[in-house]
């Protein structure tokens, strides 16, 4: 007789329901018999241009190196993240994408009895974190679709360790401003961390959002966790990395597991970091691909909320769900967010030029036959 498995499992693990990331091409081609290089994916905030070509070369150079461990202490990368971010060493933290930096939060900070504060619509790997220690999620309902920064001061209590809060906020791309950022840590208790998720922080330019590290210093209990999967293009490397107080890391760095970064994705990364090229292209190729969506949606008579990431959440005010399978039948992949609550929205990543005019032509037709 064979072991229900998912009972013995611990009950924060046995409610959780794995996330579901964006359909693969590969996938797609199998299921529908597509040719793969005649499908457009814009299902997972990806940058569509491809990596850097510093990052491809410095890839290329490490290769010789795989019997090697890579450096566990991630030196290099650490030392130019910290001249670039104004911080000290023993400030950075470095993970396995963005995503082991909230779970190395959640493991560090939470359990049965504790509890997370975050904003409905919120990035899904917070209640997945939070839950699979075991601790509670308490979900403050959302404002025009972001974040009521006021509502979750309010939802903080005595058993609060943790609050997430992400700027722009994905899937809904909506953001807060400098002046609500310093009300909000401000008043947030001493001995609760603030997760601060600027994973698209630098699709932004000029003041158009607060930048997390300029409150680093005032707020010991603020951690910046930022990524190289959007705007630097190393999505399928998995490098993130936190910036906090010491203290804070020091706490990181007790869970962390060793090598959690391999040799190839520092290299990459180093490498990325110092291509301000590419990253000034990425940032180019967002405005005029998030214009030509927006323009695109308007002429279609669309709506959707106005979004600072690398992706608009597009609202179609009626079930979401077969306009999605119409869209896969001509092989367009987009982001269905029922999963989030918004049952009428579809997620659309910017792509090319050509990427965006085929979503657009293809949705125009899908809503052509009703």
């Amino acid at each position: 007789m064979s072991c229900d498995f998912l009972a013995r499992a611990v009950p924060g693990v046995q409610k959780l329901s794995p996330y579901v990331p964006g359909k693969p091409v590969d996938e797609l081609a199998r299921e529908l018999n597509l040719d793969p290089a005649g499908i457009v994916k814009l299902a997972s905030n990806e940058n569509p241009l491809g990596p850097s070509p510093k990052a491809l070369q410095a890839i290329r150079a490490e290769l010789a190196e795989l019997t090697r461990y890579p450096d566990g202490n991630g030196f290099e990368l650490k030392s130019r993240l910290a001249a670039r971010c104004g911080v000290q060493l023993n400030q950075v933290t470095l993970g396995n994408g963005s995503n082991d930096i909230l779970d190395l939060v959640a493991r560090a900070w939470l359990a049965p009895g504790l509890n997370a504060v975050f904003s409905q619509y919120a990035f899904a790997v917070y209640p997945i974190a939070t839950q699979a220690v075991g601790a509670q999620g308490k979900v403050v309902p959302a404002r025009d679709h972001g974040h009521d920064l006021e509502a979750m001061l309010a939802a903080i209590d005595a058993d609060t360790r943790v609050v997430f809060i992400a700027n722009p906020n994905n899937p809904t791309g909506t953001w807060f401003g400098p002046d609500a950022l310093e009300r909000f840590l401000a008043r947030v208790p001493q001995d609760v961390l603030v997760v601060l998720d600027e994973a698209y922080i630098e699709y932004a330019e000029g003041d158009e959002l607060p930048d997390g590290l300029d409150y680093l210093a005032r707020y010991p209990n603020l951690l910046v966790s930022r990524t190289f999967s959007k705007a630097y293009g190393l999505a399928s490397l998995r490098v993130g990395y936190a910036l906090s107080s010491p203290q804070v890391a020091d706490v990181l760095n007790r869970v962390r597991q060793p090598f959690n970064v391999n040799s190839l994705a520092l290299s990459a990364a180093c490498a990325a970091l110092e291509d301000a090229d590419y990253l000034a292209a990425s940032r180019q190729c967002n405005d005029a691909g998030m214009a030509q969506l927006e323009a695109g949606l308007a002429a279609l008579g669309l709506s959707w909320i106005a979004s600072k990431g690398n992706f608009i959440a597009v609202d179609f005010a009626r079930d979401a769900a077969p306009i999605n399978q119409a869209l896969l039948q001509a092989g367009v992949i987009v982001r269905p967010v029922a999963g989030y609550g918004m049952p009428t929205f579809l997620r659309v990543s910017i792509g090319t030029q050509a990427e965006n005019a085929r979503f657009l032509d293809v949705l125009g037709q899908v809503l052509a036959r009703g």
